[in-house]
């Protein structure tokens, strides 16, 4: 690997927003008068980079719930830093894991808590029962689809593990006298921060497509080492040396596994790809990459 000619991920532009995309923020801005609160999904692996921050213009005036999905593979110290962080200003918040469902067995009750002047106000007019209708927001490959299967109770919703696959408007009752808009996941038309594109590239929230497999693994390992060198190890027993530069950590990896092209040459693309597929599915371990003090100014 030419290590001096290789690009720094942290000056990769990340640029992306498919057409769909703006058709969803009409659909979005267009149903919000259906619904009585928003449900919205961010990946409890990166809170903050994994919000779209136009959603709070485009819903604003709406109830809003939390849910931190991914909760599983998560770092739990973390993941209870986001939760103190959300409801300090204010938000409904949920840890969970959609695909499985549990954190979810709350949502029901917690949807009515946060709805509940608004249901009395039903109940004095003679419409109990009203139907709740909640919209779910949150951007691609989130896990929009499997916690509205999960809460459905079918395999309704398309789920695929890669962004784009909800694309139309969809209506889903859910018991307890709940409906569940679904919308196609949306990103904004800009990253400003390219550490945000970094972060929602590692967790596989844009397409791979967008940058090469060795720089987004670089990047990775970057915070990896930092952060999470111990489960580095036991995952690929391995020793990581403090300070060990990224490129140097891949290259040790792909020797103990063995990952090799002829010549005897790294084969830096493998590599590089298995790391990256291990850690979104976690088999490195409960990994956060962001915590709320990097969010908390003073």
């Amino acid at each position: 690997m030419n290590k001096e000619n290789h690009q720094n991920p942290t000056q990769t532009n990340i640029n992306w927003f498919p057409g769909h995309m703006a058709k969803t923020r009409r659909k979005i801005t267009e149903s919000l008068k259906l619904v009585d609160a928003i449900v919205e999904i961010i990946d409890a692996r990166i809170p903050m980079s994994s919000r779209n921050p136009e959603i709070d213009s485009l819903t604003a005036g709406k109830p809003r719930i939390i849910l931190l999905n991914k909760a599983d593979i998560a770092d739990p110290n973390a993941t209870a830093e986001w939760k103190k962080y959300f409801s300090d200003i204010g938000a409904s918040v949920i840890s969970c894991d959609c695909r499985s469902g549990k954190g979810l067995n709350s949502f029901n009750s917690l949807v009515k808590a946060v709805l509940s002047d608004k249901i009395a106000a039903w109940t004095a007019k003679n419409m109990a029962g009203r139907t709740i209708k909640l919209m779910v927001v949150g951007i691609p490959n989130v896990g929009k689809s499997s916690f509205i299967n999960r809460m459905a109770g079918s395999q309704k919703a398309k789920v695929a593990d890669k962004p784009g696959v909800t694309r139309g408007n969809q209506w889903f009752s859910i018991g307890g006298g709940m409906e569940l808009l679904d919308t196609p996941g949306v990103l904004w038309p800009k990253f400003e921060d390219q550490t945000v594109g970094l972060r929602l590239a590692f967790t596989g929230a844009v397409k791979d497509v967008i940058m090469d497999a060795e720089t987004l693994c670089l990047g990775l390992l970057e915070i990896l080492l930092a952060d999470y060198s111990a489960m580095l190890k036991a995952r690929y027993g391995t020793e990581f040396s403090n300070g060990m530069p990224s490129y140097e950590a891949m290259e040790a990896i792909a020797r103990r596994r063995g990952m090799f092209i002829s010549g005897g040459e790294i084969d830096t693309e493998r590599v590089s790809v298995m790391i990256i597929d291990e850690y979104r599915a976690g088999k490195l371990g409960k990994i956060t990459l962001e915590r709320p003090r990097d969010y908390i100014s003073g």
